[in-house]
């Protein structure tokens, strides 16, 4: 027995050993990149220690999440991880995206513990559907009204210098949705069209999507759909339905939206109009090729040289000037975030939480998938960010409330001979 207890206290030591070297790697890998950029880009001394001491005091308090929350503190480590290098490239790209960058990463590990805490605090999440539609078509309707046009696309909503993107924020209530609906399944199915439920609000979702010209949300919604009723969803009939449909409405978009044509022509083959429309791709493809497998070294590159680097091709940044292997350093913790969703799906005995888990997941999962996919040029380029790496406030936020979510749904889970605290 004394020899189980001990072998029992050396996993744990060994864990928390290897927990605490993960976070010194991110400090350190932080600081020397922040170090670099700051000397690059000649900012003062000054800036350089306090950003780097609010740094410290944010990647530290990870340390405290599994004592806070009483569960896992893995997820928060692989976004850190995640953010650092992001946050390092977006520096130098635009110090003062990156400033903004770090200000949005402190609210989001605010938002990260708040969200937390309301979910523990109340339990009738399973029960209120409607107020997630509620919710959901109140910022649609108020995209429609107030939103302006970015990049052919009407999804932002502009308050002189704040602006916002009211879709990242919709992931949100369409998880819970999706969730609350398979968690109480029997009963809604049992209700006059009960089964349509579901399969009509994400369709009205993605209708308002159509309106908003957002297509890269909408295939994002499509495919949660896709998949959540894959998986959950005894009649195949709808997995067929709505594949057909996702075939039909990319095709009526292609011909009802200008930008999509462009886009379409531009995957297909950039070379033909590589000063114009073909530039951000090309430009991209060169990037990601010039690095090499090690990288030209941070600030030995010319990322500038790509449009929208710092949000929509910062992944091609980061392949030019750290390498092809922080590329699939990148993607592998991308993988090993979705694989630790899924796990928690497989292993919560509550079936809402374990729906809203596998949602999450699947959420960033494919926003990842399409974003790299259309940088790349394994398909057409739509305009999402690239969750926790690319700048931006309303992906950042949106990714920690997701990231507190499914935080919670690892309550009290043991996996394997990890023990939760």
């Amino acid at each position: 027995m004394k020899m189980n207890k001990d072998l029992d206290l050396t996993l744990r030591e060994n864990k928390y050993s290897n927990k605490s070297t993960i976070l010194l790697f991110i400090f350190t890998f932080l600081s020397l990149s922040l170090a670099l950029v700051f000397n690059i880009k000649n900012i003062g001394n000054t800036d350089f220690y306090t950003y780097l001491a609010i740094l410290a005091v944010v990647v530290l308090s990870t340390s405290l999440v599994s004592k806070l929350t009483k569960a896992d503190n893995i997820l928060v480590l692989i976004v850190n991880m995640l953010f650092t290098i992001g946050v390092s490239m977006i520096y130098r790209l635009n110090p003062s995206y990156g400033k903004r960058q770090l200000q949005f990463y402190l609210v989001g590990i605010a938002l990260f513990f708040i969200t937390f805490f309301i979910l523990k605090a109340f339990k009738f999440w399973s029960k209120i559907s409607i107020f997630y539609v509620v919710i959901s078509v109140g910022l649609f309707v108020a995209t429609l009204v107030f939103g302006t046009y970015l990049g052919g696309a009407k999804n932002w909503i502009v308050i002189k210098n704040f602006s916002f993107q009211p879709s990242e924020f919709i992931k949100v209530p369409l998880a819970f949705f999706v969730a609350s609906f398979y968690a109480r399944y029997n009963e809604i199915v049992s209700k006059p069209f009960g089964r349509y439920y579901m399969e009509f609000v994400i369709l009205m979702f993605i209708g308002f999507l159509f309106l908003q010209k957002d297509l890269g949300t909408a295939l994002i919604f499509f495919g949660l759909m896709i998949l959540s009723q894959f998986v959950y969803e005894k009649d195949r009939f709808f997995i067929a339905f709505n594949i057909i449909s996702m075939i039909i409405g990319s095709i009526l978009a292609y011909f009802m939206f200008g930008h999509v044509r462009i886009r379409v022509a531009t995957w297909l083959d950039p070379w033909t109009d590589i000063n114009k429309t073909g530039y951000q791709i090309t430009q991209a493809l060169f990037a990601t090729a010039s690095g090499g497998l090690f990288g030209t070294g941070i600030g030995l590159g010319h990322p500038d040289y790509i449009p929208v680097a710092e949000s929509d091709f910062i992944f091609s940044a980061i392949t030019e000037e750290m390498g092809v292997f922080m590329g699939i350093a990148v993607i592998l913790l991308f993988m090993i975030l979705v694989y630790r969703a899924f796990k928690i799906s497989l292993t919560q005995q509550d079936k809402f939480f374990s729906t809203l888990a596998f949602c999450i997941g699947v959420l960033f999962a494919l926003q990842t998938f399409i974003i790299l996919g259309g940088v790349l040029k394994v398909i057409p380029l739509t305009g999402v960010t690239l969750p926790f790496i690319s700048q931006g406030g309303s992906s950042m936020l949106s990714g920690f409330i997701l990231l507190g979510c499914l935080q919670y749904c690892a309550t009290n889970i043991k996996y394997g001979d990890e023990t939760n605290e």
